[in-house]
């Protein structure tokens, strides 16, 4: 069992889809006579389910759900990935968290295996201790970010119940971190260089909200304390 974790969400926090996630939409949109919406529009799609985002818009039926995730997605893995780029100084500070003992784990409203994926390409999988997704069926909902977040701390050796009792916080960059960390009593730093609109992190509760991976390490080291350094050759699992 950790004492002592910090959860991150992963698009829009650790890692910058630099276009990837939007253009995938839009392609897979026009590929089926879908009109595009806006480039704000798009960008609100990136934290929630996919299949949720997609419900909204004019002339998407629940029959071609599933199509037009299938499209988005070949090209995602195909291009996408590899496009996406990692926030600067977050490979840093992901290493000075394990160095002072503090077990990593990502919650992502992206499936699973995906995440796991984008995790390899990026070269950020070895620093974490758990990574928990959606389902990686697409088409299936999830109601919010809280069953992701109590897989996460469950892969950590931790209950659901145990995040507001042990030093446990999420970082995010959207509304749904805030709140399916609150599921557990669990604080949440919000990141301002990822998806949200202004004010919504702050509206939905976020503890803080940084502008930098400096400021977020100084508000981790505010909320965790430390540990000592882990014992020479440990690494993920």
């Amino acid at each position: 069992m950790t004492h002592s974790a910090a959860i991150f969400d992963l698009d829009g926090t650790l890692v910058d889809p630099a276009g990837a996630i939007t253009g995938g939409i839009a392609a897979a949109l026009r590929d089926h006579g879908i009109s595009v919406p806006d480039e704000q529009m798009l960008k609100s799609f990136i934290g929630p389910p996919l299949a949720t985002s997609l419900k909204a818009l004019p002339g998407v039926t629940e029959e071609l759900i599933p199509k037009l995730i299938e499209n988005y997605r070949a090209g995602y893995i195909r291009e996408g990935m590899a496009a996406s780029k990692v926030y600067p100084g977050i490979g840093e500070l992901l290493g000075r968290l394990r160095d002072q003992g503090v077990a990593l784990a990502v919650a992502t409203s992206k499936p699973g295996p995906q995440a796991n994926r984008l995790l390899q390409i990026q070269g950020l999988s070895g620093f974490f201790d758990a990574v928990a997704g959606s389902d990686p069926d697409e088409v299936i909902p999830h109601t919010s970010k809280g069953p992701i977040i109590a897989e996460a701390l469950g892969q950590l050796g931790l209950s659901a119940e145990d995040g507001g009792r042990l030093p446990v916080v999420m970082i995010g960059d959207r509304k749904f971190d805030v709140e399916g960390a609150a599921r557990h009593g669990i604080s949440c730093i919000g990141v301002a260089w990822g998806y949200a609109p202004e004010g919504e992190l702050q509206e939905a509760g976020a503890e803080t909200v940084v502008a930098s991976a400096e400021q977020l390490d100084q508000e981790i080291s505010r909320l965790l304390p430390r540990l000592s350094a882990r014992p020479a050759g440990a690494g993920a699992h």
